[in-house]
């Protein structure tokens, strides 16, 4: 009898883990799908030998400029910005147990953007100073709201009620900056909000590649800790985690690779919002969907960008598409969080 219920437990792990696999390798090859289109489609459709010469560092008639001076940093923008959304989001969600916890929701990107648009409006910095006034702003305001909503015991509603109205604020702040900036000054910060991956240049995407390279390895090794952390404070403490210390380990890794994800492309809405949840519907439980989530987070932004490039006679800003895409869920998760009372 115990012999068969443990068979019957190692089959069933056995399942889930192909279900994981299976569903990452299909991520993977969607994502590869959509880099490939994002570097072969545009006003001129380039054969796959001619962007794999590109890519090789061969001269190519007008391939060589449109595919590696054009095309390949959007979708390096993309690739990487999506990742770092997908898991950051991820990160915050699972963390702090609550789909609603995450950086589009509780101010953080408000934050980051609060910061590049002060800079844009009233400093005319260059884009060096907006893209480290956005990294630090991110930072700034996840510190604020987090010790906040930390007072004497750490409390999951108190941190999301915070931000929403730290988010508030940080928007109205916006708004006012909008109001009284000068014309030539308002279509590079409108552009900036609305996030978009519309020149982005190679040299700028150096610190988000680093930082996503070097962070999500990291975030891998603390993945255990994180999902002793969904059980609740009091089960992870039992389990011997430091909880202080592990979720303000997760908070910086998360906060720095969205910050920096968000000096490139802006607040690109929603992004972080969904990867988890669907991430997590994919792969089931008892695997953590931290990859999982980052490639989610990548097919969202180069399919919406794609979309926004080709699919309407207007060109729309991939957080254009991506908002339209996202907001109707949030308004689904808002009435089914009120019915169960979890705010």
């Amino acid at each position: 009898m115990i012999n068969e219920t443990l068979t019957s437990i190692m089959k069933a792990r056995q399942q889930r883990k192909r279900r994981f696999v299976l569903t990452t390798s299909i991520l993977v090859l969607l994502t590869l799908a959509l880099c490939a289109t994002m570097l072969m489609l545009g006003n001129t459709i380039y054969p796959v030998k001619d962007v794999i010469a590109v890519l090789l560092g061969e001269e190519v008639k007008g391939a060589t400029f449109a595919v590696g001076t054009i095309r390949l940093p959007r979708m390096l923008a993309g690739l990487f910005a999506g990742f770092a959304f997908g898991v950051g989001g991820y990160v915050f969600q699972t963390m702090l147990r609550n789909p609603l916890a995450n950086p589009n929701v509780i101010g953080i990107t408000a934050g980051s953007s609060a910061a590049a648009v002060f800079c844009i409006i009233v400093l005319h910095a260059s884009n060096t100073v907006v893209s480290i006034a956005s990294i630090v702003g991110g930072l700034g305001t996840t510190l604020f709201i987090y010790f906040l909503a930390k007072g004497s015991s750490f409390s999951i509603g108190r941190l999301i009620l915070i931000g929403i109205g730290i988010q508030a604020m940080l928007n109205a702040f916006i708004s006012y900056l909008m109001l009284i900036g000068k014309t030539h000054d308002l279509p590079t910060a409108l552009r900036w909000l609305s996030g978009s991956l519309n020149g982005v240049k190679m040299e700028t995407l150096t610190p988000l590649m680093i930082t996503v390279i070097v962070f999500t390895p990291l975030l891998l090794i603390f993945s255990k800790r994180l999902e002793m952390l969904e059980l609740g404070e009091e089960m992870a403490t039992t389990l011997g985690v430091n909880t202080n210390k592990t979720r303000i380990l997760l908070i910086i890794c998360a906060v720095l690779m969205i910050a920096l994800a968000t000096a490139v492309t802006g607040p690109i809405a929603f992004v972080a919002f969904l990867a988890g949840p669907i991430a997590k519907r994919l792969v089931g439980s008892n695997f953590s969907a931290l990859i999982p989530a980052g490639f989610i987070g990548v097919i969202l932004v180069l399919a919406a960008d794609l979309i926004g490039q080709f699919a309407f006679t207007t060109r729309y800003p991939v957080g254009v598409v991506t908002g339209i895409i996202g907001a109707p869920y949030l308004i689904y998760l808002l009435i089914r969080i009120n019915r169960k009372g979890d705010i």
